[in-house]
């Protein structure tokens, strides 16, 4: 993926729910212009959820999504809404497709209800009336007038994108506010970033929160120096007046971000006085996750012999001898605890349901998940009174640098 490829955790996420056979998959296939989802006559067509990403108008790079009905009762009918549930926990807009030629009041009532979650949720939502060929009378009943639209005929797909568009303006703009690093810097400044070069890391590539880190202090004027953690003692080494803080040396790192692996080693080398921070904390920040993250993490002291800690991480990869979220940090939180603590691990968009089981989650910087999902996940944790923290602030907590971790970011003032 190059600096400018946006990827689908950074689009803005448009689901399409509704009752099976509204259309969903048609209405999407006229939408893109492309088939991206298989259609049928034959109820239940979808299956599983479908994504296709795009440039939409004002919105810029989108991902669309495909889900199951909303009324699936077939077999495997309880999987699927389940998905669709999934779906809708990560979708920042959602489009709500109905069949306009279904006059059945249970059909009805499905969607009133998902309209009242949307606006509980408080997501933005469009109605989109499907197979609106022929139909002369309006459609009443859910609460706002719908755009009338035929994926058959092709027809109202223009209406429908100008609905969408206007739908997703705050979206949009609370994308745009998100903070990484560039507030924390000035143009001209320099910023080291200690990436490891091991088993762990993808050949051939950077993670996704270090292009993104690389990239906004770029845009904020900055240079962007990445350096590999065994080569960082030498590094600073070759620039002794860095060490000394009465020094004005304008050539001295404005912050340096570790990855959390070589959060201990790296806080060794990085003098006291230059501000120091890790990938996972600013993805935290980025997410809108920082606060509950940070205190959750204190829960690590109150475990106990036979508590069970959930290892959850956003995206599936193959497991290596020394992975951080199977290997490393069960063998850190068992170091620091002094505890045998069970651990249970999930990955991608699968997430247990019943979090009661667990006395501490302990989550990947999320870099795969969008916003929306991040945070879903976080007031699930919340509701069942679940603590949850992240991978680099665990580590910097049981460390005991969480404090000079978290100094360099303004919101820790109200921490």
């Amino acid at each position: 993926m190059g600096l400018n490829d946006t990827p689908v955790s950074e689009r803005i996420q448009i689901g399409f729910f509704g009752c099976t056979n509204a259309g969903k998959s048609s209405l999407i296939n006229a939408l893109t212009g492309q088939d991206v989802s298989v259609v049928s006559e034959k109820k239940g067509t979808t299956t599983d959820p479908v994504l296709k990403t795009m440039e939409l108008g004002d919105l810029g790079p989108v991902a669309v999504i495909d889900t199951p009905g909303l009324d699936d009762d077939s077999d495997i009918g309880e999987l699927r809404v389940k998905r669709s549930n999934e779906i809708f926990n990560r979708t920042d807009i959602a489009v709500i497709v109905i069949d306009a030629q279904d006059k059945s009041e249970t059909s009805k009532e499905f969607l009133k209800d998902f309209i009242k979650r949307c606006e509980s949720a408080g997501k933005p939502y469009v109605l989109a009336a499907n197979k609106s060929e022929g139909i002369k009378e309006d459609i009443t009943g859910f609460g706002r007038e719908p755009v009338y639209v035929s994926a058959f005929e092709k027809t109202g797909l223009t209406e429908l994108k100008k609905a969408i568009i206007a739908a997703g303006r705050d979206v949009k703009k609370r994308h745009e506010e998100r903070l990484m690093v560039s507030d924390l810097i000035n143009p001209g400044d320099t910023v080291v970033l200690v990436i490891p070069i091991d088993e762990s890391a993808p050949k051939g590539r950077l993670i996704l929160p270090q292009q993104q880190v690389i990239r906004d202090v770029l845009e904020a004027g900055g240079n962007a120096v990445c350096i590999k953690d065994t080569e960082l003692k030498e590094y600073f080494e070759r620039h002794p007046d860095w060490c000394d803080p009465s020094k004005d040396d304008i050539t001295r790192p404005a912050l340096v971000v570790t990855d959390s692996q070589v959060f201990k080693e790296t806080d060794g080398i990085v003098p006291e006085h230059i501000p120091l921070t890790s990938f996972s904390i600013i993805m935290a920040r980025y997410k809108g996750t920082l606060f509950p993250q940070v205190t959750g993490a204190k829960v690590i002291d109150t475990l106990e012999d036979g508590d069970t800690v959930l290892v959850a991480e956003g995206c599936t990869h193959h497991r290596h001898c020394e992975d951080i979220g199977t290997v490393k940090l069960p063998r850190l939180l068992a170091k620091y605890t002094g505890k045998k603590i069970n651990i249970e691990t999930s990955s991608g968009h699968g997430y247990p349901e019943d979090l009661s089981k667990y006395k501490l989650i302990l989550h990947c910087g999320g870099c795969m998940l969008n916003e929306k999902e991040m945070q879903s996940r976080l007031m699930t944790a919340e509701e069942k009174k679940d603590p949850i923290t992240n991978y680099g602030i665990s580590i910097a907590y049981m460390n005991g640098i969480l404090d000079r971790s978290i100094a360099p970011l303004p919101e820790i003032e109200d921490l």
